[in-house]
């Protein structure tokens, strides 16, 4: 998804509300094809043109891509199959799903409308709430968007943007897209888990419905391999916009923050203007140098102008970067922005006001590792092609300055030609899931681009198995089926699930919601941590965070329902660092959730959370679909040995039992990493009892062995295996956890 500097509406909803000038564009030429800005009627509604409208016509003749408008509308009708390759700023994201809908508007929607899907969230509503203005029409109206747990569209929807996570789960119920007359695949180079399976089984659906259109929007470096793969397909290619200046700082990688931060100030006290956006390694190199700036920045002369520090967390739902509202600086000195961000977020970063990128060439990934179930965090140089899109950020500026903390030779030798597959890095459990309810509907077969590794996918497949999510004859059993309907991850649907059998569904659906929205705490700033733990122990619950997280949305509930405004909502979770957006991201998960659960007509019982007979079924329900989670405490000290590997790790400082001091022997876990610190997160009390009533048993039997397998063992009243394993636990640890060199080593 590439952005334009387009300015955003204050109302997009009043906007048709207004008669505009009827003036007539200056665009003269006569396209032919399908072409519907000459037309003093907006063919998709059927009122008249405003005259922002002409106004942003003449903004969209100016992109890059808009010269290959009639080249790509001949391929739309000649072939099924066209591809588009542009770089990140010449505006394919937002006028090639337009052009699409000329050419359904032009058929007479008889095959249905235009669906286009996005890697972000961001970028899916920021696309569609741009691109309705640039249609002259409304959002939520002709032109909409589909985000996890967020439907902005309706009946009359002729162009919805979508995450590509959302169509695939619309393939459940509508295999072969039967609603759709053109399907545009952007961010194809981001190569998500999502996007790599559309662009399989599309090409089944393609061969089922010759009247449907694919488009692929990709960067050219990936061109090559999308050819091949859907077989020598025509190419729509876009030229590059303004030259941009590199300049390769080599030595500058080896202390990459100092030298970013120098560079920052620098620029700012330098006569040149624009935004500064700085792509770091991880998100803790964000929180270091935002610290920082805002520190040393306070000290600047103010005549050189305020520098404002806006952190961009790409893994969160936060806000994309906006071009600056001029209504706002107008008579004013307009403040330079200085973006701290990291991989992925290239496409969050809009408008032609950045005139310099900051690369340090080098990123943060999560690896999953099949045979421990656990994921790594990874740092490795990015690949020429991401490096490339964070060139082209600044395409759209006719001066801008591109600072490479790298060398040339780091750039050919060290860096890879394309961004790996997500498929290949990461769990599966949640695809293959998918892909077993699409064999229901006869897509069984996807031919992939990238093929998994067989590990991968058989640890997918052994996970299912132990969640009773297959039969034996190894497909979707009834109870696989129903999991299937929630947009969740496996383990969790099975404990939602679970939750039904113990009557503590209400509970389970706040844990669900909590846990799979961003996390409601707050990033802190250094000094804030001994005010915001203080707060967040008034939530604790000695029971675990699961419970902790509960005590929190209801907090939040109450306070919701009881304020006169969203603003006192606001103040409520500022006071108490947390986050609001994440909280109201938690309330609309629950809601779906529910109406799921209503839909698929599941029991529901009455809300008893407190009660010690409700404390215990959602330790049950819990325990339902994360028994392959546990770790216990095998010195006493919070040294927690995983069951099924030989990884140690500690409680996340966050945590209930770390502020309380209480350290529980055996601990159910939500995310553990293998990191720097290997942490826990998300962690509640359970026992050896309870696993044994819920664990299945051929789980057991292959856990390898240990002493905890011995203690498991003698609950079932059997004797644990002749060879004891007492002496190999309490060698894993040293006592003392206090110091890096002290703590647990990987075993």
């Amino acid at each position: 998804m590439e952005e334009e500097a387009l300015p955003f509406p204050d109302s997009p909803s009043e906007k048709r509300s207004r008669a505009g000038s009827l003036e007539s564009s200056d665009d003269g030429d006569a396209e032919g094809l399908l072409t519907c800005e000459d037309l003093e009627l907006n063919p998709f509604d059927g009122l008249p043109y405003s005259s922002r409208y002409y106004k942003l016509l003449k903004e969209r003749e100016a992109l890059p891509v808009w010269t290959e408008k009639y080249s790509f509308m001949e391929h739309l009708l000649q072939s099924q199959v066209v591809i588009v390759a542009g770089g990140a700023r010449c505006g394919k994201s937002s006028q090639v799903p337009q052009w699409c809908a000329e050419y359904c508007l032009s058929a007479h929607y008889q095959h249905g409308g235009v669906v286009c899907t996005q890697v972000h969230q961001q970028a899916a509503v920021q696309l569609a709430l741009r691109v309705a203005d640039e249609m002259d029409v409304n959002i939520g109206h002709e032109v909409g968007y589909v985000i996890p747990f967020e439907n902005c569209c309706a009946s009359e929807t002729i162009l919805r943007y979508c995450t590509d996570d959302m169509l695939q789960r619309e393939m459940m119920s509508n295999p072969f897209l039967s609603s759709y007359g053109v399907v545009v695949l952007d961010d194809v180079h981001e190569r998500s888990i999502a996007t790599d399976v559309l662009l399989g089984l599309l090409k089944d659906v393609l061969l089922a419905r010759p009247e449907l259109k694919l488009v692929i929007n990709a960067s050219p470096l990936l061109i090559g391999g999308l050819s091949s793969y859907y077989g020598g397909v025509p190419v729509v290619e876009v030229a590059s916009g303004h030259p941009v200046e590199v300049v390769y700082l080599g030595g500058a990688q080896r202390e990459a923050l100092e030298s970013v931060l120098r560079l920052i100030f620098d620029i700012h006290r330098s006569d040149e203007k624009g935004d500064i956006a700085v792509f770091l390694a991880c998100e803790q190199d964000i929180e270091k140098a935002y610290e920082i700036v805002c520190q040393e920045g306070s000290n600047l002369n103010p005549d050189l102008g305020e520098l404002v520090v806006v952190p961009l967390y790409p893994k969160e739902k936060c806000a994309m970067l906006r071009p600056h509202d001029d209504t706002e600086t107008r008579g004013q000195a307009r403040p330079r922005r200085a973006v701290l961000t990291a991989s992925p977020a290239e496409s969050l970063i809009c408008g032609s006001a950045v005139r310099f990128v900051i690369d340090v060439g080098l990123e943060s990934r999560t690896v999953y590792n099949p045979r421990i179930r656990a994921s790594s965090r990874v740092t490795q140089p990015i690949s020429q092609s991401q490096a490339e899109v964070r060139k082209q950020i600044l395409s759209t500026s006719p001066s801008g300055k591109l600072f490479r903390l790298y060398s040339e030779e780091f750039a050919s030798k060290d860096m890879q030609p394309l961004k790996p597959a997500e498929m290949q890095e990461a769990n599966l459990t949640s695809m293959v899931l998918f892909l077993k309810r699409i064999d229901i509907a006869g897509l069984g077969h996807c031919d992939l681009m990238s093929r998994p590794a067989p590990e991968s996918l058989m640890q997918a497949l052994e996970d299912l198995d132990y969640l009773a999510a297959l039969d034996n004859d190894g497909n979707l059993s009834e109870f696989g089926i129903i999991m299937s309907e929630f947009p969740l991850d496996p383990q969790l649907s099975k404990s939602l699930l679970a939750s039904c059998e113990f009557d503590c569904v209400d509970e389970m659906l706040t844990i669900a919601a909590m846990v799979t929205a961003p996390s409601c705490f707050l990033h802190l700033p250094r000094g804030a941590e001994e005010a915001a733990l203080t707060c967040w122990k008034t939530f604790l619950h000695p029971e675990g965070d699961h419970f902790t997280l509960i005590n929190i949305y209801k907090a939040y509930q109450d306070t919701a329902l009881n304020s006169t405004s969203e603003r006192c909502v606001e103040k409520w979770c500022q006071d108490r660092f947390l986050s609001c957006a994440a909280l109201r991201t938690a309330d609309a998960i629950r809601a779906e959730l529910l109406e799921i659960i209503r839909r698929i007509e599941l029991p529901y019982a009455d809300p008893a959370f407190g009660s010690r007979e409700n404390t215990l079924n959602l330790k049950k329900a819990l325990l339902s679909g994360y028994f392959m989670q546990i770790a216990r405490d095998v010195d006493g000290a919070g040294n927690y040995l995983m069951l099924t590997h030989r990884h140690v790790a500690q409680l996340h400082p966050l945590s209930g039992y770390s502020v309380s001091r209480r350290l529980p022997e055996w601990v159910l876990f939500h995310q553990f990493s293998v990191s720097e610190n290997n942490y826990i997160r998300i962690a509640s009390e359970t026992s050896p009892e309870l696993f044994m009533q819920l664990a299945p048993q051929y789980y057991f039997s292959n856990l390898p062995p240990s002493e905890s397998k011995d203690i498991l063992q003698q609950v079932t009243g059997h004797p644990p295996s002749p060879v004891s394993t007492t002496t190999q636990e309490q060698h894993t640890c040293e006592k003392s956890p206090e110091t890096p060199e002290q703590r647990c080593a990987v075993q």
